[in-house]
């Protein structure tokens, strides 16, 4: 390996570095030298009446071996330093630490795909979605904001401005199970979207029916949720909704309003269990560029970031023999 690989002082440190420990690396690895090639070949298809010389010709860069593309890549996600801090740490110019970056990131996520680690997006029917979760009983709900660049343009500001964080973010709906595993990630929208609001994008209300019919999405299903989704009873059908009780609100009749005790004490045996959505996405939250200020402007990588990180939180817990 490069010296800044063979620098690292024990697995602590690499997991620091990369987010994956040394036995997780090595065995990501070989898939993801298979996707690389994959994709290279598949490159090299696509313009290959217009090539003079084949692939691997040509000068050599500073990632030859890779094992060193690999590192460079998690590093990036990982640590999310700028393109010249990631060039002065790699032996290379600024801009072609980005072109690294925008080179090896597909090959990342395919190799995700491949081990089969990657969230579901979207679905297109109920039967799909209900047929993709047969072996579940249970899902935990929950949507994860994070901090965005201030846009330049006046209408994205206002759409990115999230009036909760205070300031510019984008937010994914998650779908996690009991073992913390991500199954579902919602494609990434501005902060100032509601959660309940994307989540009934997202999962539509049945077309042509009367307009108390439920949607059957979760009927085999028992849903946790926040209060972030109150109303979802009225809209979903499930096996049950569990859902912490919302304080009343003040009124005349009720100066001052308060949940009873046995209140109390079902919200905080609800929040005992619904905690292992936010933990799994304190997982995804791993890495350091789904938790500092996105700054890129390449179009779509604000949400194929997300993506690949549920798809490195779910491959941890594949590497530990947790499945969903």
């Amino acid at each position: 390996m490069a010296a800044h690989v063979e620098g690292i002082q024990n697995d602590r440190q690499f997991r620091a570095l990369t987010g994956l420990s040394r036995k997780e690396f090595q065995q990501l690895l070989q898939t993801f030298t298979e996707s690389y090639e994959e994709l290279r070949q598949e490159a090299y298809e696509a313009v290959q009446n217009r090539r003079q010389r084949k692939p691997g010709g040509g000068q050599k860069g500073k990632l030859a071996a890779m094992d060193q593309k690999l590192f460079f890549i998690l590093y990036y996600f990982k640590v999310y330093p700028s393109y010249d801090v990631l060039g002065f740490h790699f032996g290379m110019d600024g801009s072609k630490a980005c072109t690294n970056v925008q080179a090896l990131w597909p090959v990342l996520k395919r190799t995700l795909r491949k081990r089969g680690v990657l969230p579901a997006r979207e679905f297109a029917s109920v039967e799909e979605f209900q047929e993709a979760f047969a072996e579940i009983s249970e899902l935990f709900i929950d949507a994860t904001e994070r901090p965005h660049s201030r846009p330049q343009d006046d209408e994205e500001q206002r759409k990115k401005f999230s009036g909760k964080k205070k300031r510019h973010t984008v937010k994914n709906t998650i779908i996690a199970t009991a073992c913390k595993w991500i199954l579902f990630l919602g494609y990434t929208v501005a902060g100032s979207v509601h959660d309940y609001r994307r989540f009934k994008e997202e999962f539509p209300m049945p077309e042509g029916e009367g307009e108390e019919a439920l949607a059957a999405w979760f009927e085999r299903f028992v849903i946790w949720l926040d209060l972030g989704y109150l109303g979802v009873q009225k809209a979903y059908a499930a096996k049950e909704v569990k859902m912490p009780h919302k304080k009343p609100r003040k009124s005349k009749a009720n100066p001052n309003p308060s949940l009873t005790e046995e209140q109390k004490a079902e919200n905080r045996d609800i929040s005992r269990v619904r905690v292992i959505v936010e933990q799994a996405i304190s997982g995804l939250k791993r890495f350091g560029i789904l938790v500092q200020r996105f700054r890129n402007r390449t179009e779509g990588f604000v949400d194929e970031v997300a993506v690949i990180g549920a798809g490195l939180w779910n491959w941890k817990l594949k590497c530990q023999g947790v499945t969903y």
